[in-house]
């Protein structure tokens, strides 16, 4: 697998081509709870002066109407989506109410009961009552505590003029569109092997609210009086009490490539299942699922990564990724980084990105159902034991030292951060390939351990500790305004959504069960 990347990196370097891999886009999606002062879920809709949660292009809703998401444009550099996140962040606390907060961890703030997280609505038009059912239907299959958690997501694409070169350099002969395809599921296949490297190098949820786990404490030791956490966790998040979903265990998604992919996922859309059926599809006049199958639409399979393609109005991504491809794809493994402001740290994305590039070149074979199993095992045992010393992981069949496996990746990258950095007035890739190197030696120094210790040496609650996190946030933004030209542009940003929204709802003409029956009636499978 490593020496795979190798060779080609060098190969590409002799091509000329290398350099094509600097001009990649990235783009970013980060959630987080707006809460009250006091800590608790914010009960109030989505900010109006933000604008639309339906139609605004980077300020949205994910599954709560509190929990907001922001959006960046997919960006040539990895300082300008990181400044136009800031620039988000700066317009969304100038609006928000006074008496609120952006929580600033992934796992939620204190919940007292489910119905205090309130399901997001997007307005009277079919698209948005679409949304919002979708949503009451995630609520009655799984519960609303797991859809509260935050996270980022990082999207990524290669430049399209690397794909010919890229192409020629394998001596592939096929099609320019199915080349690309074919590559892009052999990235996610790798990232489904290595991807465990994520949660444990920026894992940032080793501790939860007890009031999160509901009472299902058996596994967990207790922290303080209201707060429970494991040991060696990285992130609870990507655990089973957090992103990793019991109720998919079964789903037989193929990543062999685009076809299979699509096929499989459009089967789960399309089965019935028997205890979705028994719930029916409304409760009195409510609609609270779109349909009774295994999965309502795409995204209720939870992904560490997806192939993505930017959708048209209406249309299925699984229609959009078979009849145009594979445009980017979108990595789904990162916490919110508590301790920067806006979440996100620029030291990670220019190692993402480098780690992305690797599963691309690394050989990749089809995944078997051995390995099937020895990869969920792997995420599962890293988020909630990955700091453990001497922890082993399974590869290959056999039983591997964690800290042996990480180092040979990290090894891997190095060529590539090199590429990276080439003519550039600093080292930026390498540097922050050569911290994780130095944090891989000191476990310690990882984000999960320094929140534990953090918690420890202050003598806080999870539930404390955060909420002076969110106020330490809310400061350094208070004390760095948005620049009145950028916030007249989202201010008009704002009020643009708004009416797009209420254009939507006045050109309707169908009624929503037809909507729903023609949005379905779409063919994804010739």
């Amino acid at each position: 697998m490593y020496s795979l990347a190798a060779d080609r990196i060098a190969k590409l370097s002799r091509a000329g081509l290398a350099s094509r891999l600097r001009t990649g886009k990235r783009g970013l999606e980060k959630e987080c709870l707006r809460i009250r002062r006091d800590g608790s879920i914010a009960q109030t809709p989505h900010p109006a002066a933000w604008g639309s949660a339906l139609t605004h292009p980077y300020i949205t809703t994910d599954y709560s109407e509190a929990l907001a998401e922001f959006i960046t444009p997919a960006l040539d550099r990895t300082e300008e989506v990181l400044r136009f996140l800031h620039e988000v962040h700066q317009f969304a606390y100038a609006m928000l109410p006074g008496d609120e907060l952006l929580w600033a961890s992934s796992m939620p703030c204190a919940l007292k009961d489910d119905s205090l997280i309130p399901i997001a609505r997007y307005g009277t038009s079919n698209t948005g009552k679409m949304k919002h059912a979708y949503r009451v239907g995630l609520d009655y299959r799984y519960g609303r505590r797991m859809q509260a958690i935050a996270g980022v997501h990082f999207n990524y694409s290669l430049p399209l003029d690397f794909w010919p070169g890229y192409r020629e350099v394998i001596g592939s002969e096929l099609a320019l569109r199915d080349f690309v395809d074919d590559h892009y599921f052999g990235l996610i296949r790798n990232f489904r092997r290595i991807g465990w490297l994520v949660p444990l190098l920026f894992g940032n949820s080793p501790v939860v609210c007890s009031s999160f786990l509901a009472g299902r404490t058996s596994r967990f030791k207790k922290f303080d009086e209201c707060s429970h956490y494991l040991p060696y966790a990285t992130s609870l998040r990507m655990s089973d009490v957090g992103y990793k979903n019991k109720n998919q265990a079964a789903l037989a998604i193929s990543y062999d490539g685009l076809a299979p992919y699509v096929d499989s996922l459009s089967r789960a859309i399309a089965t019935p299942y028997p205890e979705y059926e028994v719930m029916g599809l409304y409760d009195g006049e409510e609609r609270i699922q779109l349909n009774t199958n295994i999965l309502q639409i795409e995204n209720e399979f939870y992904s560490y990564m997806r192939p993505k393609r930017t959708t048209r109005s209406g249309e299925r991504p699984t229609l959009a990724l078979r009849e145009r491809g594979v445009e980017y794809v979108e990595m789904r493994a990162l916490d919110v980084y508590s301790y920067s402001p806006t979440g996100v740290e620029e030291e990670h994305l220019l190692f993402l990105e480098a780690f992305l590039i690797f599963c691309l070149l690394a050989d990749s074979p089809r995944i078997t159902g051995e390995e099937q199993w020895g990869m969920e095992y792997n995420e599962l045992t890293v988020a909630m034991r990955g700091r453990e010393p001497n922890l082993l992981l399974i590869r290959d069949g056999a039983k591997v030292p964690l800290a042996q496996w990480a180092q040979e990746i990290l090894d891997g990258l190095m060529p590539i951060c090199e590429i990276l950095d080439e003519g550039a007035a600093e080292p930026r890739y390498v540097r922050a390939l050569q911290q994780q190197m130095a944090i891989l030696r000191t476990p310690d120094e990882l984000p999960s351990a320094r929140v534990l210790r953090e918690l420890q040496q202050r003598r806080q609650t999870f539930f404390d500790y955060t909420l002076d996190q969110a106020a330490q946030h809310e400061r350094y933004f208070r004390e760095r305004p948005l620049r009145s030209g950028l916030r007249d542009h989202f201010n008009g940003l704002a009020a643009t959504s708004i009416a797009e929204q209420k254009a939507l709802e006045a050109n309707d003409k169908l009624d929503f069960d037809t909507y729903i029956a023609r949005y379905f009636a779409d063919p994804v499978t010739d």
